[in-house]
């Protein structure tokens, strides 16, 4: 490890806990919908056609959002609507309306299927400032992971690369199907004008845990950090690594900021049944409160501390962790119910 990791490590290290202490919040998430077009292999919500809880209402979500402004300043917070797949809501544009109209930025992460030039144009006429698309790899096998869906999403792709009025960007899960093709994606993607991609590896959790062709081996994690580092040297595509952990030698080269979780410091959810929780991310039962018996603002004032102050976490393979000063146990959605690690993407890469 370098000298610049080392001092911007620390400097992330203080960083944290000044936002541990004021944490502003700048990202709110709501679970829009528990409904799905696709039956993804790899789903961490189980998503379906037919949910077991209902679409929230908007006005209820309007509600959350008056109560937010009153906490902090609109413009400084985006709103992302996920799901589930959001475009599924007939009154998905209403729902944008609402946030832009006072004075959020608003976001959506979407398969793309249901994205055609019509309902771009309504989303940006809403005021849509971010999307995200979700594209696994090569025709086989993005299709073996989403089903019959990759024609969808590279029609939205095609879109998306005719707007200039968007922050968007391709979103990848990376498995043992699609990463012997990952060069070969890398240049499909940068052939079809697609400027920003984002790699996530997949964690145990829903559909995932069933299908253990989703989990690299450690010697493939170790190879794909390279695969990404090397690609940021080379400039023909802006990749970065999601927020899965610390990565030790690999921080802030993999990425462009050192590894932080901001779940419960900067970021906060809103899911389907009302549950306020930390980042979208986090399957495990973490939640803060509920919207229908307690108002956001409180909650986010006053609780999270499981979140803030994460001392608890260091026992197990923690305990005696020579990372544990910069990782403070790793990001919350990799944390099960009772607080056990699911997987340590730093271990992985000292395997």
């Amino acid at each position: 490890m370098t000298t610049r990791q080392i001092i911007e490590l620390e400097r992330t290290r203080r960083e944290r806990r000044v936002l541990e202490k004021y944490h502003p919040l700048r990202q709110l998430f709501w679970e829009c919908t528990l409904r799905c077009n696709l039956a993804c292999r790899h789903c961490g919500s189980d998503c379906r056609k037919e949910a077991t809880v209902s679409d929230m209402p908007l006005e209820h979500f309007e509600r959350v959002l008056d109560d937010v402004a009153t906490i902090a300043r609109p413009a400084d917070v985006l709103v992302n609507t996920v799901g589930g797949e959001p475009l599924v809501r007939e009154d998905i544009v209403e729902c944008g309306k609402a946030i832009t109209r006072r004075g959020f930025a608003w976001g959506t992460v979407t398969n793309g299927v249901l994205l055609d030039q019509s309902m771009l144009d309504r989303l940006l006429q809403a005021g849509l400032c971010t999307i995200a698309v979700s594209l696994d790899g090569l025709e086989t096998e993005h299709n073996w992971l989403r089903g019959n869906s990759f024609a969808g999403a590279m029609r939205a792709v095609g879109l998306l690369v005719q707007t200039q009025r968007l922050l968007w960007d391709v979103i990848t899960c990376v498995s043992q199907r699609n990463f012997g093709t990952l060069q070969q994606f890398k240049q499909y993607l940068i052939d079809h004008g697609v400027r920003k991609w984002r790699i996530f590896t997949i964690f145990p959790q829903g559909r995932a845990k069933k299908n253990p062709e989703l989990f690299l081996t450690p010697q493939q994690y170790r190879q794909l950090m390279d695969f990404i580092a090397l690609t940021r040297q080379q400039g023909d595509i802006d990749l970065s690594y999601s927020c899965e952990g610390y990565l030790g030698d690999y921080e802030g080269v993999v990425r462009k900021h050192i590894y932080r979780c901001d779940a419960g410091t900067m970021t906060a959810s809103v899911l389907a049944n009302g549950d306020i929780s930390g980042c979208m991310s986090i399957r495990a039962h973490y939640a803060q409160g509920n919207i229908y018996h307690d108002r956001f603002s409180d909650v986010w004032q006053h609780r999270f501390e499981q979140m803030r102050d994460r001392r608890w976490m260091k026992r197990e393979q923690c305990a005696g962790c020579k990372a544990w000063d910069w990782c403070v146990g790793g990001p919350f959605h990799l944390r099960g119910d009772d607080g056990e690690m699911l997987h340590c993407n730093y271990l992985t890469l000292q395997s």
